[in-house]
C-alpha cells in the first residue's frame, strides 16, 4: 500500500508540474499574439514572444494531444490559445483554396534578396551568380525589387545593373546606395522594372545604417503605381552566434555559450527596436500616397511582429491572398521563418503566389501575380 501511495504521489507531482508547463506555454503562446500589437519601442520583451510562436505553437499542439489522449479537460488549455491564434498560424501556412489563375493582364512581382549575388561565395559554389541570373531570367518578372544588391562601375569588377538590364525585360532601374567604396563599388537595394518610371524617392532610416526604403511610381497604362522597396534592419549575428545557434540544434553545449546567448538577447533586442522604427516611418510615409501602392521587402521580421502588423495593416498580403503550404522564405538555421513579403493595395487582386526553390542566398525568392480590378 505504502509503495502505491508514494507511486500515486509521484505520478500526481508530475502532473502538477506537466500543468503547470502547460499554463506558461499557453499564456506565452497567448502573449505572442499579442505582441504585433504593442511597440518595441513601448515594451520590448513581449517581441520576444511573437518571433518565438512556431515554437510555442508546437509545444501547445503537444499539451493538447497528451491531454486529449488522457481524457482530460486540460487539453482546453492550449485548444483555446491556438484557436484564439489562429490568424498568426494563417500567416506562416495557408492554403488557397482559390481556382483564380495569372492571366497576360497581370502584372508580375518578385522580391529577392540577393545577398549580393553571393559575392563572396558564402555559398561555396563558383557558378552562384550565374545561377541566381539564370533563375531571374527564367522568371522574367514585371517588376523586380532587390535588397542586398550590390553592383561596380569599375571595369574590372562586377556590374550587375548592365547584366540585369541586358538580359531582362524591366529595362528601367531606380537603386539607392547606403555604401560606395572607392568611389566605383556600390551596396544597396535596387528596383527594375519593364514599366516607364515617373518618380523616384527614398526613405532615409539612418545615416549610419546599412537599410533603406526607397519607391518608385510607375505609369501602368494610365495608372501610376507606387512601388515600395524596404529593407529593414537585420538581427546582425556574427560566426558567434550562428555557431551557438547550431550547437542547440546539435544539443551541443560549451562554457562560452551563455556569453553568446546574451548576446543574441541584445541583437535581437536592438533589432526589435530599429525595424519598428524603421516601419512606422514607411507606413507614415505611405499614408501620404494618393496612388496604389505595391510594398516589396525583407523585412527581418515574422508575421507575428509588430513591424509586419503596421506595414500590412491597410494592405493585402500575396502569401494569404494566394499562397499554399508553408511560407518560409528564410534559407537558414532559424525554422520556418517568413520575412519577405509582397504587400499590395486592396485595389489589385493576387491571382498567384509562389516561392522559388533557389537556395544559394540565405533567401528564397518569391513571385505574385497582381491583377487591377478596374482592368
Amino acid at each position: 500500500m505504502k509503495a502505491n501511495s508514494s507511486q500515486y504521489k509521484k505520478s500526481s507531482t508530475i502532473k502538477r508540474i506537466v500543468l503547470w508547463l502547460n499554463y506558461f506555454a499557453a499564456i506565452a503562446l497567448l502573449l505572442s499574439f499579442v505582441s504585433k500589437y504593442i511597440s518595441p519601442q513601448t515594451f520590448w520583451p513581449l517581441a520576444f514572444f511573437g518571433i518565438s510562436y512556431p515554437i510555442l505553437l508546437i509545444l501547445n499542439i503537444g499539451f493538447a494531444v497528451l491531454w486529449l489522449i488522457q481524457m482530460r479537460w486540460w487539453a482546453l488549455l492550449s485548444g483555446l490559445s491556438i484557436l484564439i491564434t489562429y490568424p498568426n498560424l494563417a500567416s506562416i501556412v495557408h492554403i488557397n483554396l482559390s481556382s483564380k489563375t495569372s492571366t497576360n493582364n497581370d502584372i508580375k512581382v518578385m522580391d529577392y534578396n540577393s545577398m549580393l549575388f553571393d559575392l563572396y561565395n558564402w555559398s561555396h559554389n563558383k557558378q552562384s551568380r550565374k545561377v541566381i541570373f539564370e533563375m531571374l531570367q527564367s522568371e522574367s518578372p514585371d517588376i523586380l525589387c532587390l535588397q542586398e544588391f550590390y553592383t561596380s562601375e569599375n571595369p574590372k569588377s562586377i556590374n550587375n545593373v548592365d547584366t540585369l538590364v541586358q538580359f531582362l525585360k524591366t529595362k528601367n532601374s531606380h537603386m539607392e546606395y547606403t555604401t560606395t567604396l572607392r568611389e566605383t563599388d556600390h551596396w544597396g537595394v535596387a528596383t527594375f522594372t519593364k514599366y516607364p518610371i515617373v518618380r523616384k524617392g527614398k526613405i532615409v532610416f539612418d545615416t549610419k545604417s546599412n537599410n533603406i526604403c526607397i519607391y518608385t511610381d510607375v505609369l501602368i497604362d494610365k495608372d501610376t503605381i507606387r512601388i515600395y522597396n524596404a529593407h529593414l534592419a537585420s538581427i546582425s549575428f556574427g560566426k558567434k552566434e550562428y555557431k551557438f545557434i547550431d550547437d542547440l540544434n546539435n544539443n551541443e553545449y560549451h562554457d562560452s555559450d551563455l556569453v553568446e546567448s546574451k548576446n543574441i538577447i541584445k541583437r535581437l533586442k536592438n533589432g526589435f527596436l530599429k525595424r519598428a522604427e524603421e516601419a512606422e516611418m514607411v507606413v507614415a510615409h505611405m499614408k501620404t500616397c494618393k496612388y496604389k501602392i505595391i510594398l516589396c521587402g525583407d523585412f527581418n521580421d515574422t508575421p507575428s511582429s509588430f513591424a509586419y502588423h503596421i506595414l500590412s495593416e491597410n494592405l493585402k498580403d500575396a502569401f494569404k491572398e494566394a499562397g499554399n503550404g508553408i511560407g518560409k522564405t528564410y534559407h537558414g538555421n532559424l525554422p520556418l521563418l517568413r520575412i519577405d513579403y509582397i504587400l499590395h493595395s486592396k485595389d489589385f487582386e493576387c491571382h498567384g503566389y509562389e516561392r522559388i526553390a533557389e537556395s544559394l542566398t540565405d533567401h528564397y525568392p518569391i513571385c505574385c501575380y497582381l491583377h487591377l480590378k478596374n482592368k
